[in-house]
């Protein structure tokens, strides 16, 4: 059985079934190398874990530039004319609400115009195409507004 006593110099001891006494307790260097240990892990963590919030960041982009491409040619087979805006989409019913640009963090999109015609004398102009207004670049090396 093991008991604690004190020794003279205040520090917590206990004596095993011999009688011998064992120190408890750490030393400051073994907490120093623990510590520092601890923040190396934790660094490498943080790092990737930003990596991982811009990945998930430029799946959505990807997935909702894909969706209102989609419906810009939905909106086009229907009302055989383009949209004038994204907007117009909503307005339509084709999106329930203009999506956040998940890296500008606004709803904001770059689109392009053009003239699309379903029959040849029924040109008509509008939204065509749309893109991130982020000047910034992906993980891949591309730029967003290039997607």
């Amino acid at each position: 059985m093991r008991t604690v006593s004190r020794v003279q110099n205040d520090r917590s001891v206990l004596r095993n079934h011999d009688g011998l006494l064992l120190e408890v307790g750490f030393t400051l260097i073994e907490l120093m190398i623990v510590i520092t240990i601890i923040l190396i892990l934790v660094g490498m963590a943080a790092a990737n874990y930003g990596k991982f919030v811009q990945r998930a960041r430029e799946a959505v982009l990807k997935h909702d530039l894909r969706t209102m491409r989609e419906m810009i040619d939905h909106y086009n087979a229907d009302k055989e004319t383009p949209p004038r805006s994204v907007e117009d989409l909503c307005s339509a019913g084709y999106l329930r609400e203009v999506p956040v640009d998940p890296i500008t963090s606004t709803k904001e999109w770059s689109t392009r115009y053009g003239s699309v015609s379903l029959f040849p004398d029924r040109a008509a102009p509008g939204v065509v195409d749309v893109s991130s207004k982020s000047t910034g670049t992906a993980l891949d090396g591309t730029k967003y507004s290039d997607w």
